[in-house]
């Protein structure tokens, strides 16, 4: 018989099906089993499409899971995109996992799954729910793939334990890859041109590791990734998943983490996405109390189901795994807690205890945290948990939900709303400062000033900030300072590094231009020397989680809207004086606290002229008097630059 499209021939394809019914196929029993208890953990390697060899015929292997289908048949550019061309067998196992080989089929092959439900006659065309690489969208068919990559990043991998450490510096670059810089008419650059461009840019300033907002693939650009299809691939607008590779790999060979925006809460409702799946609701809930999200008009993921929990598990593995990934920042943590999240009264469905707490979606994400430090123990996963959810970042089996690293968006919140104060209110407001130290260590805390920040009118980092433009950018230097200095891991989202102007647009490059002015340039500096002191000073990072790394000298000038504190390392030697003045007012002869006497040295002055500051300082430090003030046996008598900060530490070394 003649092949369709030279695909493979009826009888070749009915003698391969035959083979698969009785026994050609990648899954076990054991994978069933796995699979249908929700602790599956490498679904990529099982089901999807994979090229193989069967009795020396080359072909592609696929497997999906629709246990409500009446028929399902792999539909492409081989066959005329023709339904029941190429059917799969359901197994005998009641799993609900069709599968079959197709002979011919090569890397590059589109494809979709054609399913016919039992349920009312619905049909629908698929794209596969574990595709390696998906056409560029708008098109939607999935692409038959491997991921086979030469890795040249063991050097990396044999330190990462170290580098992604709690007790290690970490200073995160949050990047949206379509818009970070582009190429001529506006083009997205592609991973592999990004790789150089990226990396020199991260190290120059400093940077610890790179965020990317979601790379999985999604359907709507202007989602930003949040809306995600592709579970499993890399977004193919910026090239192949060997490219992304690349980009992974060429940053750690900087010397730069990576890590992906994730997002397990909810997917968007593209027909050939998950939705409504195999004509039910498959991946999500059926009572759209539970399953639809009506603030992000999305489906919300069933994660009781033991088979989504699979799915998702595995997903997060894949990317740490395969594509090396240092870390994932799980999004919208709060929206899985909260039966009632972003709904009113009679919207939601209490749980058996009658409460608002979604007990099913606790339990997977401690699944998830348990699987991924199981697997991948030197990697961090990271909750953007905007409540305060108890021990969200400790260990499961002391009751907590399992994650390395939480974002502290109350100290985020309340920091942009002080900044954004005349400076003559802020006396009012200094709470907004000082409370965070109350709960800075109950969890582990990453200090996020994100893309969220800078979107839908709120303006950007610099435009948030109250005065002519002079006190604009000291106000954003001293922002960051404090970040820098507060305890806490650090996020900073592109453009904040160099006070972009406008605000943040997904379609549209940063404004690189603006660095050609001398405050620009004196912000990025700013952030380059904030960069060298974290990176020096064990006491900015060593005991960043813990209160023995913190201690108030005064935290009661509400009146001046000034503080001042101790960042403590292990050794003593190491302390750090750090002295903040939120007012343009000039305070000389500022007495200051010290624990010890000796020579203190002018570390880092906000206010210097090299940053655009007005060059009020200390001449290089301080000779430490016998005076005693707050408490402590020496004091200082510093002057504070206006909008500025002062980092101190004691020295041998004098003048």
């Amino acid at each position: 018989m003649k092949a369709t499209r030279e695909g493979p021939s009826a009888l070749m394809y009915h003698i391969s099906m035959q083979k698969v019914l009785h026994g050609i196929t990648r899954l076990t029993e054991y994978d069933i089993y796995l699979f249908k208890e929700g602790r599956h953990r490498r679904l990529y390697e099982k089901l999807g499409a994979h090229l193989m060899e069967v009795d020396g015929l080359q072909g592609t292997y696929f497997a999906v899971w629709a246990p409500n289908a009446q028929e399902v048949s792999v539909i492409g550019d081989f066959n005329g995109w023709s339904p029941g061309a190429h059917p799969l067998a359901v197994r005998w196992d009641g799993s609900g996992i069709w599968e079959g080989f197709i002979p011919g089929l090569q890397k590059g092959t589109l494809y979709k799954y054609h399913i016919l439900s039992r349920h009312g006659g619905y049909r629908a065309d698929k794209g596969d729910p574990l595709a390696f690489y998906w056409q560029r969208p708008p098109e939607t068919a999935s692409i038959v793939w491997d991921l086979q990559y030469q890795w040249h990043d063991q050097e990396w991998m044999a330190q990462r334990a170290r580098r992604n450490s709690l007790r290690a510096p970490m200073s995160i670059y949050e990047v949206h890859l379509g818009s970070w810089r582009r190429g001529p008419g506006g083009r997205w650059l592609g991973y592999r041109e990004l790789a150089p461009l990226l990396a020199q840019y991260v190290k120059e300033m400093g940077f610890t590791h790179v965020q990317f907002l979601p790379v999985m693939e999604h359907p709507f650009y202007g989602s930003w990734g949040y809306q995600c299809t592709g579970y499993f691939a890399p977004s193919s607008r910026y090239g192949t998943p060997q490219d992304f590779m690349f980009l992974v790999e060429h940053l750690h060979q900087q010397d730069i983490g990576v890590i992906l925006d994730w997002v397990p809460s909810h997917f968007p409702d593209d027909a050939h996405g998950l939705c409504f799946f195999d004509g039910t609701y498959l991946y999500e809930h059926q009572d759209p109390r539970k399953g639809y999200h009506p603030e992000w008009h999305s489906y919300i993921f069933n994660h009781g189901r033991n088979e989504v929990r699979s799915f998702l598990i595995s997903s997060a593995l894949y990317w740490l795994k395969l594509y090396h990934a240092d870390g994932l920042r799980v999004d919208a943590v709060a929206s899985m807690l909260y039966l009632d999240y972003a709904r009113g009264p009679g919207e939601w469905v209490p749980n058996v205890f009658g409460g608002r707490e979604n007990l099913e979606a606790i339990e997977f994400l401690r699944l998830l945290n348990e699987a991924i430090y199981a697997e991948c123990p030197d990697v961090q996963s990271i909750a953007e948990e905007s409540t305060a959810w108890p021990m969200v970042s400790r260990p499961t089996y002391v009751g907590g939900l399992g994650f390395g690293l939480k974002w502290n968006m109350g100290w985020m919140h309340d920091t942009l709303q002080y900044f954004s104060k005349d400076p003559v209110h802020r006396k009012y407001h200094h709470n907004q400062l000082t409370f965070s130290i109350w709960y800075a260590f109950s969890e582990n805390f990453v200090l996020p000033l994100s893309h969220d920040e800078v979107v839908y009118g709120k303006g950007s980092l610099l435009q948030k900030m109250p005065g002519d433009e002079w006190q604009k950018f000291a106000n954003l230097r001293l922002l960051l300072g404090y970040m820098f200095t507060h305890p806490g891991k650090k996020l900073l989202f592109m453009g904040g590094e160099f006070g972009q102007p406008q605000e943040w647009y997904h379609e549209e490059a940063l404004n690189w231009d603006c660095l050609k002015q001398p405050l620009h340039q004196g912000l990025s500096l700013w952030v380059k020397d904030l960069h060298r002191l974290l990176r020096a000073e064990p006491a900015l990072y060593e005991l960043d989680t813990s209160h023995e790394g913190f201690q108030w000298v005064d935290a009661s000038n509400w009146l001046e809207s000034i503080l001042c504190y101790l960042r403590l390392a292990q050794s003593p030697l190491e302390s750090l004086l750090v002295v903040l003045n939120f007012t343009p007012v000039v305070r000389n002869n500022y007495l200051v606290g010290v624990p010890q006497g000796g020579f203190w040295k002018e570390l880092l002055n906000s206010d210097a002229t090299c940053y655009g500051g007005s060059g009020v300082g200390n001449l290089g430090g301080v000779e430490a008097q016998p005076v005693p003030h707050h408490g402590r046996p020496f004091s200082l008598r510093l002057s504070l630059p206006p909008l500025g900060m002062l980092v101190l530490k004691r020295t041998t070394e004098e003048g």
